[in-house]
């Protein structure tokens, strides 16, 4: 059981040099106070920005000082989700989820942007 994550949690990938907020529109959503997020809140430039520099060794854009600006390349879902909270029939996300950059890194949540709702 983790929280609640909603838009303007904290988050990290393992290749990042910094932290990144995440951004969950208001459509169709339930507010505690902000956005809650859902497992589908994971379109690079609009719900995750980039984390600083990537230190990648699979990006490109590390080539060849081995850092170079971040731009995360996500074709999956958060996982696991939470199946048995649904917001507009999608698996709502909690504090324990994970998402997986294409880069290799693994996004995390620092922070679920809100510490009142377990899910």
């Amino acid at each position: 059981m983790g929280f609640c994550v909603c838009s303007g949690g904290q988050m990290m990938c393992s290749f990042g040099t910094a932290p990144s907020n995440l951004i969950v529109l208001p459509t169709r959503r339930v507010m505690v106070g902000a956005p809650i997020a859902t497992i589908m809140d994971n379109v690079p430039m609009v719900n995750i920005m980039p984390f600083a520099m990537c230190r990648s060794p699979t990006n490109p854009a590390t080539k060849p000082t081995g850092v170079g600006l971040c731009v995360p390349l996500i074709v999956a879902p958060w996982m696991p989700g939470v199946m048995s909270c649904l917001i507009g029939g999608v698996p709502a996300l909690d504090s324990n989820s994970r998402l997986m950059c294409n880069w290799g890194g693994i996004i995390q949540i620092l922070s679920p942007g809100q510490t009142k709702t377990l899910i």
